[in-house]
């Protein structure tokens, strides 16, 4: 059933869920401060439309400085100054891009000028795939919903003079480069480029628009404002009347222009906006448009909003906790589902990656790869609840190599940002493979992860510094700021998760090489510090040396975004071996244990994530987990704007929290594993998909002996007693039952 089109019956079902089903346990003002940088738009899962307030560039008392301040998502709960609804929007990343095509209304006398037209608003409500707000300037009630592609706006005015803006001129950063053109009195159509993601300026792409409206103007036109000389003329349709806008014919071209569409209306009365968009053309964008929205329907088109995501997030079924602990379970789950983005048109169509060919997609394309956060635990999510998904996605990214002779690092609509660490494609696609999706160009996957391996520095674009690494083992300081361990510590998991599948495939020289590869770890070990310290190239240790620096994200020779506490222990794929390194499980623990005692831990960002769970390799110490994961999630995700420890990171930090209280994680991304930790609920029903796993419900079920119990004191599988504290992915989905008795420390 395509979005927008749906029958009576869910249509009936869907306005039913309005404040019913599990997303009504969902808050999308969950994380929308700065700091964790989602953000309450509308969106369906996965989709690639996404409508968004716009609130980040100026206040009635003191306009934004661009100079002073910077954004990455168009909305901080913080601010209240409302410029328009941006399309296509990016969720907790750290760097900012998109938040573009700026769709305003304003009510009376016509102002285009961005730093005047904004208001205060009030009554916000949000609710999965839709998102609502009163401007207080001008008594106007707005309302946003979408599609996969499409968007659909109504606006609720007084009486007098009503004005539907589209501004091309402002956003989050690339603000240069646009066009448009009036193909009737209620549409136009454009393109806008968008990128520099991460001040990448290589990383630019176009998207084109359609834009519609449901009613006749009485008045439109364009505007072009010249960012020191104000209001250039533009076409206007008011013949006879003073004409502000009259210069430049049907199309428009250029950096800060728009279009504006005016109404007399009385009290109360509606206009309806939809926009379309593509990355391939503006035919495709009008394309998308007519097959996903039929007429102009809010109200169905927010239905089926809402029915789809009721679906999606029914993949797990929850009782008991608290009202907060559901509402912040449903909300993580909704925060993973946003990204990644499908980039095809339904058509098929997509830009090529790093190229201007159009290519057409066998399935699903999709887009917006932050790889070095998702490959820890997003995947793994997908690949449990969401099979078909996950496998598209990897698809994808073999599609990428296809067409540009690289797998994806931080992706994003079809160019690469090459932003943070790693390889991190790699564990991605042997653990989805390890887990059974095996449906891809498995030849040609290998192809591009061995390529990726092996090259020379100066011709490898995912690891530039690997001769060192592939001459020594480990990547030595040469430059003060240069990431070393960061980086071959990354190298090191994505070696060792190849080595399996080469093992697994019988690629018994490739396995022992990247194997013994992966191990050099040890290199970086210093007993003095028992923690990882940067090698300088004479081999001598980085002497002064501060294990504490960069804790608060400054630059630190050797680890990027974080300290050495925050990468020590950052070595999951050979656990048994950083015991031994630290000289056996008691000195282990201890070290482990001065990492959270002693403040060391940093929950907002991605290295050290994993930590909580590492007490459960040795055993008697398997509490320590339990103990931390909950104490964790009560100190850091919370029902509230500042609900989340961090930048989401397109859903890691929320996927963190679905897997903590469900009661098991996927600590190694090299390996088809779990461990297990005490479930925050009473029951938690998954769901598994039929195609993959046949269909079976997997039910986790907690008997406690008190209102605090909170350590497990045996795990039950099918009605047999299950030894140890990890689980294999295909134990978890064979599993019909799985009962957690906790008890008291």
């Amino acid at each position: 059933m395509r979005s927008g089109t749906i029958t009576i019956l869910s249509l009936l079902f869907s306005l039913h869920l309005f404040g019913q089903g599990v997303t009504a346990h969902v808050n999308p003002f969950i994380g929308t401060t700065n700091y964790g940088t989602t953000h309450p738009g509308a969106v369906l899962p996965n989709g690639m439309m996404s409508v968004t307030p716009f609130n980040v560039m100026g206040s009635e008392k003191n306009r934004y400085d661009k100079d002073k301040q910077w954004w990455s998502t168009p909305y901080s709960y913080e601010n209240s100054y409302f410029t328009g609804f941006a399309h296509l929007n990016l969720s907790g990343v750290g760097c900012p891009d998109l938040g573009s095509l700026l769709l305003m209304p304003t009510s009376g006398e016509l102002n285009v000028n961005y730093d005047e037209y904004g208001s205060g608003y009030s009554d916000e409500q949000a609710s999965p795939g839709y998102y609502s707000n009163r401007l207080t300037r001008y008594g106007i009630l707005t309302e946003v919903t979408a599609t996969e592609r499409t968007s659909i706006a109504r606006f609720t005015f007084p009486e007098g003079q009503a004005n539907i803006l589209l501004n091309l001129g402002e956003g989050l950063t690339n603000e240069s480069g646009a066009w448009m053109r009036r193909i009737s009195d209620t549409e136009i159509e454009g393109m806008k480029l968008l990128g520099t993601f991460c001040y990448n300026p290589q990383a630019v792409f176009p998207v084109y628009f359609v834009m519609r409206i449901n009613r006749q103007p009485s008045a439109s036109g364009y505007w072009k404002r010249q960012r020191e000389m104000g209001v250039e003329a533009a076409w206007d349709s008011t013949a006879g009347k003073r004409k502000l806008y009259t210069r430049y014919g049907r199309d428009i071209a250029g950096d800060d222009i728009g279009a504006y569409f005016s109404y007399q209306v009385v009290e109360g009365e509606t206009i309806e906006v939809q926009i379309g968009v593509s990355f391939v053309s503006t035919a495709n964008a009008r394309e998308n448009l007519e097959s996903e929205q039929q007429g102009f329907r809010f109200d169905e088109v927010r239905a089926a909003a809402s029915e789809r995501w009721e679906r999606e997030l029914s993949r797990v079924r929850v009782t008991g906790g608290t009202d907060d602990q559901r509402v912040v379970f449903y909300t993580a789950l909704y925060h993973a589902l946003i990204h990644p983005n499908l980039l095809n048109d339904v058509n098929g169509e997509y830009p090529a990656m790093e190229s201007d060919k159009v290519l057409t997609a066998n399935g699903n394309r999709y887009t917006v790869f932050s790889l070095w956060d998702t490959y820890r635990n997003v995947h793994q999510l997908l690949t449990l609840l969401y099979p078909g998904k996950q496998l598209e996605m990897v698809r994808s990214m073999v599609g990428m190599y296809r067409e540009s002779g690289w797998l994806p690092k931080w992706e994003l609509y079809g160019r690469e940002t090459l932003t943070m660490e790693g390889d991190p494609a790699i564990p991605v696609i042997v653990d989805s493979w390890m887990k059974g999706l095996r449906d891809f160009d498995l030849e040609t996957a290998y192809e591009a992860m061995y390529k990726s391996a092996t090259t020379e520095g100066k011709h490898n674009l995912l690891r530039p510094d690997i001769d060192d690494y592939l001459k020594l083992g480990y990547l030595p300081l040469r430059e003060k700021y240069d990431n070393s361990v960061s980086h071959a510590l990354e190298y090191y998991i994505a070696d060792n998760a190849l080595s399996k599948l080469a093992a697994a495939l019988g690629k018994k020289e490739d396995a022992a090489l990247f194997r013994n590869r992966s191990l050099n770890y040890t290199r970086y070990y210093s007993p003095q510090y028992g923690v990882f310290r940067p090698i300088l190239p004479d081999g001598t240790f980085l002497s002064p040396f501060n294990p504490k620096q960069g804790e608060n994200f400054e630059e630190v020779p050797g680890f990027h975004e974080g300290s050495s506490w925050n990468y020590s222990f950052m070595v999951p794929h050979d656990v048994p071996g950083l015991i031994r390194m630290h000289g056996g499980k008691r000195r282990f623990t201890e070290k482990l244990q001065a990492v959270f005692d002693e403040g060391h831990y940093d929950p907002t960002n991605e290295p050290n994530i994993g930590y909580p769970f590492l007490f459960s390799y040795v055993k008697g110490e398997e509490w320590r987990t339990q103990k931390l994961t909950q104490e964790l999630l009560e100190s850091y995700f919370k029902n509230a704007p500042d609900g989340l420890p961090g930048n989401d990171d397109t859903g890691t930090m929320s996927t963190w929290a679905v897997f903590a209280m469900m009661g098991f994680y996927p600590d190694n991304p090299t390996e088809p594993f779990y461990t297990f930790t005490s479930p925050v609920f009473d029951k938690i029903t998954l769901q598994l998909d039929p195609l993959h796993y046949g269909g079976r419900q997997l039910e986790i079920e907690v008997v406690r002996t008190g209102k605090d119990a909170r350590y497990i004191d045996k795990i039950v599988i099918d009605g047999k007693r299950f030894g140890g504290y990890r689980i294999s992915h295909e134990q978890l989905t064979k599993a019909g039952k799985i009962v957690f008795y906790l008890k008291e420390r």
